[in-house]
Formats: C-alpha cells, structure tokens, sequence
C-alpha cells in the first residue's frame, strides 16, 4: 500500500493544492493522501488568518471529490506547534507496512534543511516535492544527499505559483480569486473569512481607480508583512484604509469633529482625514494601525515598522511610475530601511528641484532616517 501525507496550513486551499495531489497519484499509484491541516505551522509563527475548523472544512470541500483523498483532523486535535517529525513519527506507527511519502512544494524542500529533527522525518517517508527546473533539482539534490544521505522525489508535475496571500487580499476586497474552487469560495463568503467589516464601507468612499490602488498597496504590503514579523491582518487593515478619505471634503458630515492641524497641504490632508475615519466611522483602535494611516503621505521621524510598509507599499505598488521606481521596489523587497531613506532622499531632492515646499514632518523623516541609514552607509 502507498501511502502520503500531505500537510499545510491551507489557508486558504486552492486549485494547486489540489492538482499536486492528483499529480502525486497518478505518477506514484498512490493508494491514499492524507490531507491535513496544521494547527500552527512552525514556519508562520504568526498564524493562520482562518480558524482550523474552517480550514478543515474548505480542505473537504475542496477535496470531496477525489476518492483516494482523505482530509484529517490529526494535527488541529495536537496541542501546540504542528511539527512534521512527530507527525510522521504517528503516521509510521499507524501504517507500518506502507510504502510512506511527505508531499512537499517547492518551496518548502528548499527549508527542508531547517526543520524541526529532518533526520528523524526521513526515517519515517519519502519527500516527494512539485517539480522544477532540472538543474535547480540537482543542485538541490546534491545538496540533499551530502546532508542527509538520501534522495528527495521530485514529480513531472511542477503546476503554477499561486500566493495564497495574494487569494486573502483579493477576498478581502471582495473579489473572486481564480484559483479558488467555488465551493470553497462560497464558504468564505458565508463565514466572512479573510476580511474586516470595515474594509467594504471604506473603499465604498473611494473612486474605482483609488479602489484599484489601494488593492495593489495592500497586495505589495501582505506580501512583505511576513518577513517583517507583522501580522498580515494589520497590513491589510491599514493598507486598505488608507485613502479612505481620499475624496471626503472637509465639509464632509462625517469629518464633523475632526480638528485639522495647522498648514497641512492638500495632498497630505486625506492622511489625517483618513486617520480620524478610520477610528471614529469605521472603528479601529489599534493604534499602529491608525498611524500607518496617518502618516501614509508624508511619514515622520521614528516610524514603526507598519508605518514604513504602508507609506513604501503606497509609493512603490506596481501601478506607479516615475524614473527609479524599479531601483526602490528591489531594495523594498531586501532592505526596508535602506529602501525608506532613498525614497525619502528622492522625494525631498525632488521637491527641491522644483521649488516646492517640502512638508515638515517628511523633512523630519528624511533626516532622522538620514542620522539611522544613511551615515552608516
């Protein structure tokens, strides 16, 4: 009997998901895949954004289909970190004279090398990943052999990339991500997963093309949030957000209140605007949240880390074009910090150039990033 196991935090399971399994039957005569969601994988310390429960339930729907596949609670019902050896360790004991294999993506293979006891998970199966280039294989596969004394199996399947952050944002922009199987996305719809209440009425006060923006903003800061240790949920609140005052006039009843600080300039109005919406309409109280909104335009000295993601993520998203862009967007993606200074440089030089006031609170920026980076450089 074969036998794979197949593990994730499926949040949420998508059509890829399902296609490296079929590959995976039909090229190892597979008998059964176990699918099972984690609890909290150890490599997203941060969480998962849906419930396991719910997570459970999009991966049975997704796979009620597929007659070799069952979906297992075994990790959910584990106190704790979901850590592959102990997983394979019960799966070997309740199978003991199958043929066992771990499907892996791509990218997980790679961070193989990093988990949790690797010698002990090999002892147990068969690593079987999606297929890829054949020179990036062997060079992986002999890095493989040298530190484990074994071979990986590597599938003719090799499917498409597909970011499940990418499927979280878009839904909760309330679009209709392709790659997700209708029944899984009517779920969500029903259990309004992977969305704010706040975010629909927000963006209902922007113009469609700003509704399009502020997408594309929060697609480049969820994407980045990870490896900046923040929490994704709060990279897609604030990025969201953000314009929400865009087009809300001062004379606005739902500004009524708002007490607007003294010579701010039209374009960076919206940030404060924006800010006191976010909280008094929409209610928002986490106040790392509300400053990423509130200093979007102009950023300020001593920003936190949400803070600088949102004002770069709102500079640099894909729909913006002007000379260095390109040169910003890759330092955004390797070094945050070194990626605010020069951007902060190329806005202040900028508006120096053309005789234009530079706001104070982006001057302040510029210099204090200027004292932490740039003397450093």
């Amino acid at each position: 009997m074969k036998i794979a196991l197949f593990g994730g935090s499926f949040d949420p399971v998508h059509r890829e998901h399902v296609n490296f399994v079929r590959a995976a039957i039909r090229e190892l005569s597979l008998d059964l895949v176990i699918v099972m969601p984690s609890r909290l994988a150890p490599h997203k310390r941060l969480g998962a954004q849906a419930d396991g429960e719910a997570r459970l339930q999009m991966c049975r729907l997704a796979f009620e289909h597929e007659p070799r596949v069952r979906v297992s609670d075994f990790e959910l019902s584990q106190e704790g970190v979901s850590y592959s050896c102990l997983t394979c360790r019960a799966f070997a004991k309740q199978y003991p004279d199958a043929e066992r294999y771990f499907l892996v993506g791509a990218d997980m293979l790679e961070d193989f090398f990093t988990w949790r006891q690797p010698d002990d998970i090999l002892k147990h199966v068969t690593l079987v990943a999606c297929g890829r280039g054949a020179e990036e294989t062997e060079v992986l596969r002999a890095r493989f052999y040298s530190a484990f004394g074994k071979d990986f199996l590597s599938l003719g399947f090799s499917g498409e990339a597909v970011s499940s952050t990418d499927i979280r944002v878009s839904l909760a922009f309330g679009k209709k991500p392709e790659p997700l199987d209708e029944r899984v996305f009517a779920f969500i719809r029903e259990r309004g997963l992977y969305t704010h209440p706040a975010i629909a009425p927000a963006l209902a006060l922007e113009k469609p093309e700003r509704r399009e923006h502020s997408f594309r903003v929060a697609q480049m800061a969820c994407a980045r949030a990870r490896s900046l240790r923040i929490p994704e949920d709060k990279a897609l609140l604030a990025a969201a957000l953000h314009d929400c005052a865009k087009y809300v006039p001062l004379s606005s009843p739902l500004l009524e209140g708002f007490s607007c600080p003294e010579n701010v300039p039209p374009p960076v109005l919206h940030q404060y605007t924006g800010a006191y919406l976010a909280e008094q309409y929409f209610g928002i109280h986490d106040q790392e949240v509300l400053d990423a909104i509130r200093y979007h335009t102009s950023g300020r000295a001593g920003m936190g880390e949400l803070e600088k993601l949102v004002y770069l993520s709102d500079l640099l998203e894909a729909g913006r074009d002007f000379p260095g862009v390109e040169t910003l967007r890759a330092l955004f993606w390797n070094d945050l910090d070194e990626c605010l200074f020069e951007s902060l440089r190329h806005e202040v030089e900028y508006l120096n150039s053309t005789g234009k006031e530079v706001y104070p609170l982006t001057q302040e920026a510029y210099d204090f990033v200027k004292s932490q980076v740039g003397n450093a450089k």
